[in-house]
């Protein structure tokens, strides 16, 4: 079992910036890919970033890169999301997930994510 909490959400304006970070516990992480979600009201939930174990492979989604940067320190099993340059479409609820495998290489947008925190907000003004 793997325990998710997430933190850093926030109402930011348009351009500005925001650090997301996701405290794991029960389980270290340093096996695991780890990878961002959010879901915004009436959409479906989207992989923002993923990041493979020993930070070997990354994954972000096409409107977030060059803005968002997915990082992991597994010395304290929590995962980061910096989001620069945010837009009010990036508003969401954001979630921290992990798999139930640990990561044997393949690209950590293609595992099946199990274990979810509770989310945190985020609301871009325009």
């Amino acid at each position: 079992q793997v325990q998710l909490v997430e933190s850093g959400g926030g109402l930011v304006q348009t351009g500005e910036s925001l650090r997301l970070s996701c405290a794991a516990s029960g389980r270290t992480i340093s096996a695991l890919a780890m990878g961002w979600f959010r879901q915004a009201p009436g959409k479906e939930r989207e992989l923002v970033a993923a990041i493979g174990r020993r930070n070997n492979k990354y994954y972000y989604v096409t409107p977030v890169k060059g803005r968002f940067t997915i990082s992991r320190d597994d010395a304290k099993n929590e995962v980061y999301l910096q989001m620069n340059s945010l837009k009010p479409e990036d508003t969401a609820v954001y979630y921290c997930a992990a798999p139930l495998e640990r990561d044997y290489g393949r690209d950590p947008d293609r595992y099946e994510y199990t274990y979810w925190g509770q989310g945190t907000q985020v609301t871009v003004s325009s």
